[in-house]
């Protein structure tokens, strides 16, 4: 399958540059996909180690409202979107060194509370934050050039896709390395990995704050393109969008996460459009059809019949 990603990489590319061309609506769509599939990448990285997160909204209203609260004193997306990481990095490190302690049920189940209390905050902190009316972000410069809408939106696309490839690479050869098989170990044998001299917290809460700061540079791609921002990117339902895409896409590879966030939010949009008073139900149907018929996800289904043609 490692032989089969840069093809599928590079097809994916290239269809998400081809519809955001052909159909200039979807060009925000696929940018809150891309962003989103970003945001997976952490979890896909805690799943390597057998443990999920049902609170990694979080770590994406963290990186919105960073840009949100940043943006009228830095005024550059090119300097808070490493700002948003680091933050998000920050923070995880600090909610890291306590969850890490736990496992399965214990360690989702505690992120998922961290999120509902900074959903909380976020809510009632009115003067700071707005509340549930949010936060509007501005058209800002990039990277110091002023652009108008258009050319705004494209090039926080061409950000967004530059930097879901470039992470997705890093992510690639991080599983590869010693620590991601040490991660590996944690979910099959972590006392054994102990006796190794190995310290599996340490590895576990490298792993969670490399998961946080994708997960802040996600909401921060979230805040630059939707520029609205409100306290609802950290409620649970958002955190479960995360783990939906997950499985959606398939935690064989890096491209599962985009894979599964291009098809999460197409059928969002389409279902929501044509059904508009069922389409949670259709996305139910979709995530079903997969786990039932297709195990490995999007990427699973796209291997095998690329590995098929090949052979």
């Amino acid at each position: 399958m490692k032989r089969i990603e840069p093809f599928l990489a590079l097809a994916l590319a290239g269809a998400i540059i081809a519809a955001a061309v052909a159909a200039p609506w979807l060009r925000f769509v696929l940018t809150i996909a891309l962003a989103k599939g970003i945001a997976v990448m952490g979890i896909l990285l805690l799943l390597r180690a057998g443990q999920v997160s049902f609170g990694h909204a979080l770590y994406i209203a963290f990186g919105a409202y960073t840009v949100a609260f940043l943006a009228p004193r830095v005024g550059d997306a090119a300097v808070l979107l490493p700002l948003a990481a680091i933050g998000a990095g920050a923070l995880g490190l600090l909610i890291g060194l306590f969850v890490t302690r736990y496992r399965q049920i214990f360690f989702g189940m505690l992120n998922l509370a961290m999120s509902m209390v900074f959903y909380s905050l976020l809510e009632k902190l009115y003067a700071l934050t707005k509340g549930s009316d949010g936060i509007r972000v501005e058209i800002m410069p990039v990277a110091g050039q002023a652009l108008d809408r258009i050319a705004y939106e494209w090039t926080i696309f061409g950000i967004a896709l530059a930097l879901a490839f470039a992470l997705a690479l890093l992510l690639r050869l991080y599983l590869a390395s010693p620590m991601g098989e040490a991660l590996a170990g944690i979910k099959t044998r972590e006392t054994r990995l102990e006796f190794m001299g190995v310290p599996a917290r340490g590895v576990l809460l490298s792993a969670y704050v490399l998961s946080a700061m994708v997960g802040g540079l996600g909401g921060a791609l979230i805040a630059l393109t939707s520029r609205h921002v409100t306290p609802l990117l950290a409620y649970w339902t958002s955190s479960g969008e995360l783990v939906f895409i997950a499985i959606l896409g398939g935690a064989g590879g890096v491209l599962g996460p985009f894979m599964g966030a291009i098809a999460y939010e197409l059928i969002r949009v389409y279902a929501a459009a044509s059904f508009a008073d069922a389409w949670q139900m259709i996305l139910g149907a979709a995530l079903l059809l997969v786990i039932l018929f297709a195990p490995g996800g999007l990427w699973g289904m796209a291997a095998r019949a690329v590995g098929g043609r090949g052979r």
